[in-house]
């Protein structure tokens, strides 16, 4: 009875344990790079005996597989979710998007890790990045099959490629903020990218027309946008055009 009773905990505090040292290898990922992380860096993240990561993991190139698994299966997921789900291209391709920058949002050290030190790095050429990153693109290529043939995309859009461009943005729109090109913890400008990459696939692979299906997005104005406020330099002219035909017709008497 006493085996059996300790045996799920013993389970349970084994998962734990992997699960302290994964996160603490993301952190240390995400601060240091590949190349200058260390087993020992993991050990003391996590606040373990620095055996005890071997226990788990052969080497941090294991560690390294195992948050790309962790974190692109989860991602895959989600994305596979949105793209067989009922519903028009557009609020699909606002989805997708949501997906990627919500994933940010939640764990920026995870995702700069998948982006940097996986898709990018020749840290990551153990990992079978080509197998992952085709399955993603064929998954979406699907979805703009399936409107293609509904006449949401522009006929001359081919579905595959459209798919990879699709993501290519979304990685490119993340990386901005990965790399400090933005600062990730302005949420306003979060949501701006999010909205703006949608916005700008969306106007090139839709039929005329098909984009109104969606609300227009809001957003702060930048400081090159015309305040809410001012009017156009021409609205001013057409208000005296409608008031100008009252002057030149005077009462008679």
């Amino acid at each position: 009875m006493g085996q059996q009773k300790t045996a799920p905990e013993s389970g349970t505090r084994e998962s734990e344990r992997r699960r302290t040292i994964l996160r603490a290898a993301i952190d240390v990922f995400a601060r240091k790079g590949y190349h200058g992380c260390r087993i020992a860096d993991v050990a003391k993240e996590a606040g373990v005996a620095y055996g005890l990561v071997y226990h788990y993991f052969k080497n941090k190139d294991e560690l390294l597989e195992t948050v790309f698994e962790t974190g692109w299966s989860g991602f895959i997921a989600r994305a596979r979710a949105v793209a067989e789900s009922e519903g028009p291209l557009v609020e699909k391709v606002r989805r997708i998007a949501d997906v990627a920058f919500e994933a940010y949002r939640v764990d920026p050290r995870a995702v700069k890790v998948l982006i940097l030190e996986i898709a990018r790095s020749p840290a990551g050429a153990r990992i079978n990045r080509q197998t992952a990153f085709v399955d993603v693109i064929r998954l979406s290529a699907q979805m703009f099959t399936r409107a293609k043939e509904s006449g949401e995309l522009r006929p001359d859009v081919d579905p595959l490629l459209a798919s990879a461009l699709l993501f290519g943005s979304i990685e490119m729109g993340l990386t901005a903020f990965v790399v400090g090109l933005a600062d990730a913890r302005d949420t306003v400008m979060l949501e701006r990218a999010k909205a703006q990459i949608a916005d700008s696939f969306l106007h090139g692979v839709l039929l005329s027309g098909a984009s109104s299906k969606a609300e227009p997005t809001k957003h702060a104005p930048t400081p090159h946008e015309l305040p809410r406020g001012e009017e156009p330099q021409d609205a001013a002219p057409l208000k005296r055009e409608k008031a100008a035909p009252r002057a030149r017709t005077p009462k008679r008497g």
